[in-house]
């Protein structure tokens, strides 16, 4: 990927980023849990890298890949939020619910999120959820000295 590329893809998450997080602590869908995908079978899978900084507000920015039908699709992640503090990368798993198709995939997410990591002892969880009703729940595995408690918005774009 060339680097005007590269920069302009930024510059668009960023704005995404920028016109979302202000809905994304007054969203009003219900909270999503576990409850939220109780009995449903997963669509698909996930995989993300993230590094997540964090001093009240928080920042972030990785990449990933969508399992979805035997097919893998890379995507970029872009976030910021309220709630933390510290430092940490983030390797993230789990499952997704609700994707009919692909083209559901990319676009703004609300997150919930909670977590600790001191050195490679870390614990936690993020729940996702966009506005076409797909959800992820991921386990996270934090790297660095970070506590997490808050909310973000989230913007992906395919790759």
């Amino acid at each position: 990927m060339t680097f005007d590329r590269l920069q302009s893809r930024r510059a668009a998450i960023g704005l995404a980023v920028a016109a979302v997080l202000p809905f994304a602590g007054c969203s009003s869908s219900p909270t999503i849990n576990t409850q939220s995908v109780e009995g449903k079978t997963p669509d698909g899978t996930v995989e993300m890298n993230q590094v997540q900084a964090a001093f009240i507000g928080s920042g972030g920015g990785g990449s990933g890949t969508l399992y979805f039908r035997g097919r893998a699709y890379p995507f970029a992640v872009g976030g910021l939020g309220i709630g933390g503090i510290g430092a940490s990368t983030i390797n993230a798993s789990g499952e997704i619910y609700g994707l009919k198709s692909v083209a559901e995939f990319p676009g703004a997410y609300a997150q919930g999120r909670y977590g600790f990591a001191a050195g490679t002892s870390s614990g936690g969880d993020l729940w996702l959820q966009n506005d076409k009703g797909v959800i992820m729940h991921l386990k996270a595995k934090r790297t660095g000295l970070m506590l997490s408690l808050g909310g973000d918005a989230v913007v992906i774009s395919m790759q």
